[in-house]
């Protein structure tokens, strides 16, 4: 019996593949430490029960007396789960309960709470030794306005929530102290400036035992990267020591040698090597190491192995700052319209806005490192100017081109309602930047990038909301904007931002969020290795550059030697 996919998908259902649950079952019972006469398991999100049976299967081989809870409120998959666990049901091991397990869990007061009571049968706080799960993989928000909040109010929840946050808060109060949780999430947590609360959580109320991050190796038909969390809820103010971490990914970065071939990636997970390996065709990188606590108010990690920490260290050691100490890192415009707002193609309707309010565009398509590509023009409606200083927005009677134009696509603008209950025009962009800026030389970069394509401008061109920009202000930032584009654009910053913010999505795509560049080290500007970055940069961004292999391979060369560290001429 199986289910569709629309059903799966409706409640963000995913499921775990027979071999994974294998490898996160004997994960957790590696740490399992015998004191009870009995072991009671819970899967929070037991869907079709394929944790639990795995589970089961293991304990079962270890001579160990359990008992299975499982919770879930799609009543179809209870069903399958019932059928897979059936043997357990015979014996008394087994309670299935058709219910949203964030419902029937109370966040933990002072003193310990109850579970709702289901068949009979109490479920109390604290009670649970071991918990395996994999809960949906979806925002609160698309489950619903009324549900969104009330998960938010319950567990004191800000802002937009992944579900696996508060099932991680729920399993936590669900445990005993001592007790074991093997919990499959997104990884999104492990670097992003919204994972600091995770983060935080995490640290505080779990010893940490293992962070497995799964990373492109689609394992799941969701469009959400996979970690493995394995932790042991603290007990007497116990502390992390040492936590391990593998990592597997498919971007290799160009390296051409050996594979090993294995038939699953979970078999790569029980490889004790790491290296390149081969499964059904993909290539995979496969790292390990122990976890680095970076003592901020971030609560920021680092998967790194010791000789990646040597390398950050010295890193670190020879920086003067960081970029966020010098500038503000600011996302593009924001018109949530976009296709009103930006085309190609402005000069084929029968009417084209005024050429003052177009304004050219770089943007995720057309940006490279040293240049921008002509091979997709695009320009922005920008109804927005500077007066004395201050934004203004234009008044559509001085532009009855622009205003024909927006009239046309009134409804769609109209539909807006936040910017119409800020009490802003209905045909403004909602967030436009500062007008005065743009006229000001910049350093642009996309959003999300393979490589590097920090890129510098003077043409005036207005920023796209999928790309990110720093803007100097006065003459002398021109030359720091210069050595940040020139460290950023090299292959020794793209394995810095690779170790330390561990955010690449599938085939080797990295995020460039702000709250990661803002963190890139820079070296004093004075130095002589800092005045040749930003001569060969100069001549780089020039339009007739000549021996272009020649000097990026120089740039590698001046970086590395600003950070007292060996060039980077490959990632692997």
């Amino acid at each position: 019996m199986t289910l569709n996919t629309k059903l799966k998908k409706k409640t963000g259902a995913t499921f775990t593949p027979p071999k994974l649950a294998d490898f996160i079952s004997d994960k957790i019972l590696t740490y399992l430490e015998r004191g009870e006469s009995k072991i009671k398991v819970l899967d929070p999100a037991c869907g079709e029960g394929a944790l639990l049976s795995s589970i089961s299967a293991k304990l079962q081989l270890k001579n160990i007396n359990f008992e299975l809870v499982g919770f879930d409120a799609n009543k179809d998959f209870l069903e399958i789960a019932e059928d897979n666990l059936a043997s357990f049901a015979l014996m008394g091991n087994l309670s299935l309960n058709q219910a949203d397990f964030l419902k029937e869990i109370k966040p933990e007061k002072k003193q310990p709470s109850l579970f709702k009571e289901f068949n009979n049968k109490e479920f109390i706080n604290n009670t649970i030794d071991v918990i395996i799960a994999n809960p949906p993989y979806v925002r609160t928000q698309i489950l619903g306005t009324e549900y969104a909040q009330e998960i938010a109010k319950k567990f004191n929840l800000k802002g937009r929530v992944d579900l696996y946050y508060p099932f991680l808060l729920g399993m936590t109060y669900a445990l005993k102290a001592g007790g074991l949780v093997g919990v499959i999430t997104s990884n999104r947590y492990l670097s992003t400036k919204s994972g600091i609360s995770i983060r935080k959580f995490l640290e505080e109320n779990f010893e940490i035992l293992e962070i497995i991050d799964l990373g492109d190796t689609k394992l799941f038909d969701a469009a959400v990267l996979p970690a493995i969390f394995i932790g042991r809820k603290k007990a007497n103010g116990s502390k992390t020591s040492q936590t391990k971490f593998t990592k597997i990914y498919e971007e290799l970065n160009g390296y051409e040698g050996k594979f090993k071939p294995l038939p699953s990636i979970e078999d790569v997970l029980l490889n004790s090597a790491d290296g390149f390996f081969i499964v059904k065709g993909k290539k995979y990188k496969k790292t390990s190491g122990v976890i680095k606590y970076i003592n901020s108010k971030e609560y920021s990690w680092a998967l790194l192995n010791k000789e990646e920490n040597e390398w950050i260290e010295r890193i670190h050691a020879a920086s003067n700052c960081t970029i966020q100490n010098l500038f503000k890192v600011r996302v593009g415009i924001k018109t949530t319209a976009d296709k009103v707002f930006i085309r190609e193609d402005w000069e084929a309707l029968d009417v084209e806005p005024e050429e003052t309010l177009l304004r050219d565009l770089i943007s995720q398509e057309n940006i490279e490192p040293w240049e921008i590509s002509t091979d997709k023009k695009l320009r922005a409606l920008y109804p927005h100017l500077s007066v004395n200083g201050k934004k203004e927005t234009i008044k559509l009677e001085a532009y009855p081109n622009a205003k024909k134009y927006f009239e046309e696509h009134k409804e769609r603008l109209s539909s807006r309602k936040y910017l119409i209950d800020a009490g802003r025009n209905w045909f403004e962009m909602w967030v436009p930047q500062n007008p005065d800026f743009w006229t000001k030389p910049k350093l642009v970069f996309p959003d999300i990038s393979t490589y590097p394509r920090f890129y510098f401008d003077e043409s005036g061109k207005i920023v796209n909301g999928n790309c990110y920009w720093i803007v100097a202000q006065k003459p002398g930032d021109i030359d720091l904007l210069l050595l940040i584009q020139g460290i950023s654009n090299t292959l020794l910053m793209t394995k810095y931002h690779e170790l330390m913010f561990n955010n690449k999505l599938y085939s080797g795509r990295r995020r460039y969020f702000s709250q990661f560049v803002e963190k890139y080290p820079i070296p004093d500007i004075n130095s002589k290795t800092s005045k040749d970055i930003i001569d060969i940069v100069k001549q780089l961004n020039s339009p007739l550059v000549n021996q272009k292999e020649k000097l990026i391979k120089e740039l590698e060369i001046a970086v590395a030697t600003s950070f007292g560290v060996a060039p980077v001429f490959s990632l692997d």
